[in-house]
């Protein structure tokens, strides 16, 4: 990270039986932090209560909620009106950032309708400067769906995916995003971006994703570099640069 000048990591929980190996990485180095949540393709787990994440999110280094979301693109011989306990439990989160100020690292596949109707939906129930905020994480879905999540006050968060030749929607959707609404991420160990595809990812390969979102949106990456860590430290906001 260091060579390649990535300056700070968010760490992120996928379960609760993880997350104090998350948390001890995070508290080992000045420039990491993470997150605490259950993701929802993760069944057999401990299921997250609210308490345990609010009580969770307030240790040190602790910056947001998630990962959590909605994943139907694994659903077997399950079906859609089946996965409730999925939805339950992003609920769970979602009440949790409200009520700790933090915000939601957002996995959504082949869910988005949901995701976003959910998200409306516990929204609506409260005054709108008490709506969870946070970001869309390895986004891979439509232009139309990011508008909808900028819309409720979402960041867009960009992977490896971009460099990839078949991916072109999802470049447009970089191009389309705000850039005080940008982000860039590894999602590793995964979506290691070209040319070391296939490869356990790192961080320091986050210059090759600035690099390809600087070639599309046409500006250096520099004012990639600066806008995406800006607004890093602007949604966590636990985050110091």
């Amino acid at each position: 990270m260091q060579t390649a000048q990535v300056s700070r990591a968010l760490c992120i929980c996928t379960t609760l039986e993880e997350f104090e190996t998350v948390h001890r990485l995070a508290t080992a180095y000045e420039n990491f932090w993470c997150t605490v949540g259950v993701h929802p393709d993760n069944e057999n787990v401990r299921e997250p209560s609210f308490d345990d994440l609010v009580r969770l999110a307030g240790m040190e280094k602790v910056v947001g909620i998630g990962e959590t979301g909605l994943d139907y693109y694994r659903l077997g011989e399950r079906t859609v009106a089946g996965m409730e306990w999925q939805r339950e439990r992003f609920r769970v989160h979602i009440r949790a950032a409200r009520h700790t100020g933090k915000p939601l690292v957002i996995h959504t596949r082949n869910a988005s309708e949901d995701t976003l109707a959910i998200l409306k939906e516990e929204g609506d129930s409260v005054g709108e400067n008490e709506r969870a905020r946070g970001v869309f994480h390895c986004f891979t879905e439509t232009q139309a769906v990011a508008r909808a999540a900028l819309d409720i006050g979402f960041y867009i968060s960009f992977s490896g995916i971009i460099t990839f030749k078949n991916a072109a929607d999802i470049r447009e959707v970089a191009r389309f995003v705000p850039l005080d609404r940008l982000l860039i991420e590894t999602d590793s160990p995964y979506l290691a971006p070209m040319p070391h595809r296939g490869k356990t990812n790192n961080p320091s390969y986050v210059p090759l994703i600035a690099q390809k979102i600087s070639e599309i949106r046409q500006v250096s990456i520099d004012v990639i570099a600066q806008a995406t860590s800006h607004n890093f430290e602007q949604l966590f906001t636990g985050v110091k640069p």
